[in-house]
């Protein structure tokens, strides 16, 4: 039978967590899916500890990442994109835990031909997880459009990579930049939002993160100089994506400058500057407001704290 959802999993020397992701996979209230494994070429047993779980069913494929895509998350990714059979793409991590209604709950809220995503809430967790599922059909949810485009860029709204289910044809002509290592679903995802497409948010966590510091967003906060250099990457192609699109507003602007302060050793600041060619007087505005946004600090924290 046509799988109607694709899940598609990076994996890399994740011996000891994959298992209890894919048993929690295999519980899903919704059953129509295929899970295309995808191996980056890992080191450990990751192949012997699955094998039985291959067995038993037959809905999960393991794969090598062939060498004609790059290694990494978003080259395995773009591997399990080219095979998908399903009507419906959702990504999932190999350390992670998967609510049994999300299939369910996402595909429901896909059925409206107008969505083209469903996001919904997501929650981590360290050490043991607890199973004590609920099971309730009863949420609030609103509607995303290219409007909310600022939220997903500051992290106001927040698209996780493995919090979302799209339909297949948000990925037609989109795929996941593969020499980025950090921020790789937050540009490809702007990408998408940014050409118009709609979705729906539903206030329901159906997703559950396993918190360690071996993750790539683990690496990202103690500073790892690969993810540090590939979120300045993924800043410099949203950006060039939204000047073209012609969707680049103050706001937005003033956002980018600002998280630019914290990688002057990228000179991402001066690429920014490059990328906007703007007049000399917006120039100097743009540069004035870097070179003293330490000096304003202090008063925008005040005015904060009077708002609480």
């Amino acid at each position: 039978m046509q799988p109607k959802v694709t899940i598609i999993m990076a994996t890399y020397n994740r011996a000891h967590f994959i298992v209890a992701t894919l048993e929690s996979i295999k519980k899903q209230t919704f059953s129509n899916w295929e899970c295309l494994i995808i191996d980056d070429v890992g080191t450990d047993n990751t192949s012997e500890v699955i094998a039985p779980v291959l067995v038993e069913d037959s809905r999960f494929t393991f794969l090598k990442r062939p060498d004609s895509y790059q290694k990494g998350l978003p080259g395995c990714r773009n591997y399990g994109l080219d095979l998908a059979k399903g009507d419906y793409i959702i990504f999932f991590d190999d350390d992670d835990i998967v609510h049994p209604q999300n299939l369910e709950l996402c595909i429901k809220e896909l059925e409206k031909p107008e969505i083209s995503f469903c996001r919904y809430e997501r929650e981590v967790f360290t050490g043991e997880f607890n199973y004590d599922f609920d099971y309730s059909k009863e949420y609030s949810s609103f509607f995303i459009d290219v409007n909310d485009l600022e939220k997903l860029l500051n992290n106001n709204l927040p698209f996780n990579s493995c919090a979302v289910m799209w339909k297949k044809e948000c990925f037609a002509g989109n795929r996941f930049v593969e020499h980025l290592m950090y921020a790789e679903e937050w540009e490809l995802y702007s990408r998408i939002l940014s050409a118009g497409i709609k979705g729906i948010s539903i206030k329901k966590c159906l997703f559950y993160g396993r918190k360690h510091l071996k993750s790539n967003t683990g690496e990202f906060f103690t500073h790892n100089p690969v993810r540090r250099k590939s979120h300045c990457d993924a800043i410099v192609l949203v950006i060039k994506n939204l000047k073209e699109k012609q969707l680049l507003t103050n706001s937005l602007i003033r956002y980018f400058v600002t998280t630019s302060l914290d990688y002057k050793e990228y000179k991402l600041f001066s690429q920014i500057l490059k990328i906007l060619n703007l007049p000399l007087l917006q120039k100097i505005k743009w540069q004035i407001y870097y070179s003293s946004y330490f000096l304003r600090l202090p008063i925008y924290k005040m005015k904060k704290n009077i708002k609480k």
